[in-house]
């Protein structure tokens, strides 16, 4: 595991629920992200709202620019996701700087594991420690299609 890469210059990170852009959020979701296309505003709101959320930011307009869920009891679990970088800011450590600000927040809360599932991210996951589950079988899903 890596140590704990640092936004750009020009970039902060929140945990405040107050400074997510749930429009800009929502939009990027539904229209942009394999795992979320078509998600309905309500939904989306319904998920931030229990959920620790984190946004990345520019430091002089307070645009946000990127962003991370978690679902979590913070003691024993964690399930991260909705992890998007807007696309004007890709390539730049944006993306692995926000995951690791989420590694680093809920490493002290003592969780046995962050789980996340990714199509096509794996390579960026694997940097900051995250691995493939040693026993997938013994894992499964409801879902409710």
């Amino acid at each position: 595991m890596t140590g704990t890469p640092r936004l750009p210059e020009g970039y902060d990170i929140s945990t405040d629920p107050d400074r997510i852009d749930a429009p800009r959020v929502h939009r990027w979701l539904s229209t942009d992200a394999y795992w979320a296309l078509g998600r309905s505003r309500a939904k989306q709101d319904a998920a931030i709202a229990g959920s620790l959320n984190f946004g990345v930011y520019e430091a002089v307009t307070g645009e946000q620019v990127a962003y991370a869920r978690v679902v979590t009891d913070r003691a024993t679990f964690a399930w991260l996701c909705d992890v998007y970088v807007d696309p004007s800011v890709r390539g730049k450590g944006v993306g692995t700087a926000l995951v690791a600000a989420v590694r680093e927040e809920l490493r002290p809360c003592g969780l046995r594991r962050i789980l996340l599932a990714t199509h096509d991210a794996h390579d960026v996951y694997a940097k900051l420690g995250f691995r493939p589950l040693d026993r997938p079988d013994h894992y499964m899903a409801l879902a409710f299609d």
